[in-house]
Order: C-alpha cells, then sequence, then structure tokens
C-alpha cells in the first residue's frame, strides 16, 4: 500500500482514502486544496509535516505504524492531537451513531426488545468511553504537560499510565455491538438505515483502535521516560 510523502497532492489523499477526511479535519485543515501538495498545506496551517504524514499513513495502511518516528516528537504534540480527536468521537462519531439507532428503532414495525438491548448496550459504552476521555483530559494530559514543561515540581511525584487493559476493552466492546446488531435485532427494520450505522461503527472501530495504539505504544513510552529522566 501506498506511503504518503510530503510532495503529494493533499487531494490526492482523498482520493487515494476518503476515510482520511476526519484526520486531515483534526488538523485544522479544510477542503479547497487547489493542487497545493501535503508541505505546502502544513507549512500554511503552522502544522509538523512529519508528524501529519505519520498520523495519515497510520490510519491509511494498518500495516504502518512507524513508533521510532512517532517516538521522537513532542508529547505535547501528540497530546494536542488526541484531544481534537476525542472532541470528533464526542461531539460527531457517537451522536451520529446514536442517531441512526434511534432511527432504525423507529423504523422496526413491532416492539422489539432485541433492538432496545442493542441501543442500551451502545449507550453504556458511550457511557464508559466518554469517562475514560474526561479521566485522560482532566489527570492524565495535564501531568504529562506538567511533566514536559516543569518536571522540577513533579520530582516527587509519579503517575501509573498503564491504559492497555482499559484500551483492549473499549476496542473489543465495538465488536461485541457489531455482533449484537447482526446477529440479534428483528429483521423488520430499515436495511438501508442498518447498513448505514453498522458501517459508521465499523469505521469509528477502526479510528478508535488506531487512537489506542497511539496512546498505548507512543505516549505512554514517552511518559515514562520522562518521568526516568525526572
Amino acid at each position: 500500500m501506498k506511503e504518503f510523502i510530503k510532495e503529494d497532492k493533499m487531494s490526492s489523499l482523498i482520493h487515494s482514502n476518503h476515510n482520511l477526511l476526519p484526520v486531515i479535519h483534526r488538523f485544522g485543515i479544510r477542503l479547497g486544496f487547489r493542487n497545493k501538495t501535503v508541505e505546502e498545506l502544513c507549512r500554511q496551517y503552522a502544522i509538523n509535516t512529519a508528524f501529519f504524514l505519520s498520523i495519515v499513513n497510520t490510519f491509511h495502511n494498518p500495516k504502518y505504524f512507524p513508533e521510532e518516528k512517532l517516538l521522537a516528537f513532542s508529547p505535547l504534540l501528540i497530546i494536542d492531537y488526541l484531544k481534537k480527536t476525542h472532541r470528533y468521537y464526542l461531539n460527531y462519531s457517537l451522536p451520529r451513531i446514536e442517531k441512526l439507532f434511534h432511527e432504525l428503532q423507529e423504523s422496526s414495525r413491532s416492539s422489539n426488545n432485541e433492538m432496545q438491548m442493542v441501543e442500551d448496550f451502545f449507550r453504556d459504552y458511550k457511557e464508559k468511553l466518554a469517562h475514560h476521555i474526561c479521566d485522560e483530559e482532566q489527570k492524565v494530559f495535564p501531568y504529562i504537560t506538567s511533566l514536559v514543561n516543569e518536571p522540577e515540581k513533579l520530582s516527587d511525584k509519579k503517575v501509573h499510565l498503564g491504559f492497555e487493559e482499559e484500551h483492549k476493552s473499549i476496542d473489543l466492546e465495538i465488536d461485541d455491538l457489531k455482533n449484537l446488531i447482526i446477529k440479534y435485532i428483528n429483521p423488520d427494520y430499515d436495511e438501508l438505515i442498518c447498513n448505514e450505522l453498522l458501517i459508521e461503527i465499523s469505521r469509528f472501530g477502526k479510528d478508535i483502535i488506531d487512537h489506542s495504539r497511539i496512546e498505548d505504544a507512543i505516549l505512554i513510552p514517552q511518559v515514562n521516560r520522562l518521568q526516568q529522566e525526572v
């Protein structure tokens, strides 16, 4: 699979993989690229080109994960991107899925207890993810920021950031959600809405797996290294 480089036209990224649109938007880059290259647009938006390409290629190709490159970037750069991703999940992805659930239930011609069970499962998942995000943004990210900017003030404070198991649970529950829909809802629904719902959940699932990978394989090792230095 092609690896994008700084000389590529930004428009070619979208033509190659339209699922990169949300990732590109998280960097603040808006459509209307004209014929500008990745490097030209990154310069225009004051974005680190190498970091942008590492993230875009990670989401584009499941086999691509440049740990050494990503480990070289500042944790603050990674935190900024992760925060923007959190906003995308909370303000768009999860509400979008919830809306489709409601439309699917409305399309059913009978009282569908199975559908309600699946929707309840999603709402529990949504609450769990929102709590996880809140914990990261209110406790973990400020600690890391202080560790980078004012390490001398944290010489006697060390925080364990073992989120791997929590991330694994969050990732696996997306598969559970899809299986519940595929196997257990009554077949009296609008199939177009159901297909759209499954596509949206699958897209979200892939995105959050890559998101967790960046936190587990890059951010946490960076923090562990900084803690050792302190």
